[in-house]
C-alpha cells in the first residue's frame, strides 16, 4: 500500500480544476502512467458519516469542506468532437435482426399518436404501450409529451421508425422519467432516441429527470437507445422501490449514445449483471457530479454484481469519464463488488478519465474487485478516502495519451 502522499501529489500538474472536484487527487500517476498492471488494495483511507442521499447531494457534502487539495488539469483538454443537438434523429441502423421483422407489428398510430411534433401524444402512446403488449409497437414521426412520462409493461417490446423519436414539450420539471421500466421483466426497446429538452425546461434546479428509469426490472434489452439533454441522467439504474432486495437483473444495453444530460450519462445505483457494450456517454454537464457513468449506491441494500462495461467512449464530460463512488454501500450485509470495464477511451473529459473514491468500511464488509484493462486515458487513474481492505483496483495494460 502506498500513502496518499505520492511523489505524483507534487507533480508539476496538479491544477485544481473546479470546486466540485476540487477534493480529488492525482495518484499513483507514475505507475500507471505506462504499460503493463497495477493492482490497488488500498490507498488512505476517509469517512462519509451523513446519512444516504442522493448523487448529486453526496457531491455537495463532499466539496463544502475547507480541506484543499490538488485535482487532475483541465486546461490542455479539448472538446469532444461530437455536439448536443435538439434535432429530429438521423434514420437508426438496424442493430440485430429484430429492427427488421415485422411480425406482430402494431402502429402507434392506430391509438391515435399524431407524432406531428407539436400534439402531446402522452396519453395516446401509454395507450399504445399498454394495447401493444406481445407484439412490436412501432413510432413512427415526431412524438410529444409532457413530464408524465410513459410506463412500459411486461413483455413490451418497442421499435422506433428511422428518424423517430420522443421529445418533452417545454415544462418546468425536475423530476421525471421520460420511458420507466419499474418491476417488469422480457422488455426490448430498439432504436430509441429521447430528447428531454433541457432548454425548453423552465425549472430552477433538481437533477433526476431521467431518459429511461430501470428499476427493480428484469430482462431488458436496449437496442441502440439515444438520450440527449435530459435533466438528469440519460439512464437510470437502480433496485425495485416497492420489492425489497430485487435489483435490476440482466440488463443489456448496446450502443447507448448520451449527449447533452446534465447529471450523467448512466447511474448505477444497484444492478446485477448489468451489460454496456459500445456506449458513448459525452458532453454531460450541467449539475454535479456530471460524469459519463457514476456508479453510487444509495444505502448497504445496493448490489454491484456482474457489472461489465465494453468499450465505453467518454468524452467532455465535467465531472470526469467513469466515476465509482461507495461512501453509502458498507453496512450491516457484507457486500462482494465485481465490476470490470474494458477498452474505455476517455481523452477530453476535464473532470479526470476514471475515478475510485469514498469508501470508508468502519469495520463492514466490502470485497470483490474493480478493473479497467485496456484502458485509454488523458488522466490517470485518481484514487481518493479508499479503504485499504475494500475491492482491489485493477489496472491492466493503461495508455496514458499526452497532448
Amino acid at each position: 500500500m502506498l500513502s496518499n502522499n505520492t511523489q505524483a501529489d507534487t507533480q508539476a500538474d496538479n491544477t485544481v480544476v473546479d470546486t466540485r472536484i476540487a477534493t480529488r487527487r492525482k495518484l499513483l500517476t507514475s505507475l500507471i502512467a505506462g504499460s503493463g498492471a497495477f493492482v490497488l488494495a488500498a490507498c488512505g483511507g476517509g469517512s462519509d458519516s451523513a446519512a444516504p442521499d442522493s448523487v448529486a447531494d453526496r457531491w455537495r457534502r463532499r466539496n463544502t469542506g475547507s480541506g484543499a487539495s490538488t485535482a487532475t488539469p483541465a486546461s490542455s483538454a479539448s472538446s469532444a468532437s461530437a455536439t448536443t443537438t435538439a434535432s429530429a434523429p438521423a434514420a437508426a441502423s438496424s442493430t440485430n435482426a429484430a429492427s427488421t421483422n415485422t411480425a406482430g407489428t402494431i402502429n402507434a398510430s392506430s391509438f391515435g399518436v399524431k407524432a406531428d411534433g407539436s400534439t402531446n401524444d402522452r396519453a395516446a402512446l401509454q395507450a399504445a404501450i399498454d394495447g401493444s403488449v406481445g407484439q412490436i409497437l412501432l413510432i413512427s414521426g415526431q412524438v410529444r409529451i409532457d413530464t408524465t412520462g410513459l410506463k412500459l409493461r411486461t413483455n413490451t417490446h418497442i421499435r422506433f421508425a428511422s428518424g423517430a423519436s420522443i421529445k418533452l414539450l417545454p415544462h418546468n420539471a425536475d423530476i421525471y422519467q421520460m420511458m420507466l421500466i419499474e418491476d417488469v421483466s422480457n422488455v426490448i426497446v430498439e432504436n430509441a432516441y429521447l430528447d428531454g429538452s433541457k432548454e425548453l425546461n423552465s425549472a430552477s434546479g433538481g437533477e433526476h429527470g431521467m431518459g429511461f428509469s430501470i428499476i427493480g426490472a428484469q430482462n431488458v434489452h436496449l437496442i441502440a437507445p439515444t438520450t440527449i439533454n435530459t435533466w438528469g441522467d440519460g439512464i437510470y439504474i437502480n433496485d425495485s422501490q416497492s420489492k425489497k432486495n430485487t435489483p435490476t437483473y440482466n440488463l443489456v444495453v448496446d450502443n447507448h449514445k448520451a449527449d447533452g444530460c446534465r447529471r450523467q450519462g448512466v447511474s448505477i445505483i444497484s444492478g446485477d449483471t448489468i451489460t454496456f457494450n459500445s456506449p458513448i456517454w459525452q458532453n454531460i454537464t450541467g449539475t454535479a457530479p456530471a460524469c459519463g457513468l457514476d456508479f453510487e449506491p444509495n444505502d448497504n441494500s445496493a448490489v454491484f454484481k456482474s457489472i461489465t462495461i465494453n468499450s465505453p467512449t467518454t468524452a467532455n464530460c465535467k465531472g470526469g469519464g467513469i466515476n465509482v463512488w461507495f461512501g453509502s454501500l458498507p453496512g450491516p450485509i457484507s457486500k462482494t463488488v465485481t465490476i470490470a470495464i474494458n477498452n474505455h477511451v476517455d481523452t477530453t473529459s476535464p473532470g479526470g478519465s476514471f475515478a475510485v473514491q469514498g469508501l470508508s468500511l468502519d469495520g463492514y464488509i466490502v470485497n470483490g474487485q474493480i478493473s479497467s484493462t485496456n484502458p485509454k486515458w488523458k488522466y490517470p487513474l485518481i484514487v481518493e478516502q479508499w479503504d485499504n481492505a475494500g475491492p482491489r483496483i485493477n489496472v491492466q495494460n493503461p495508455t496514458i495519451v499526452k497532448s
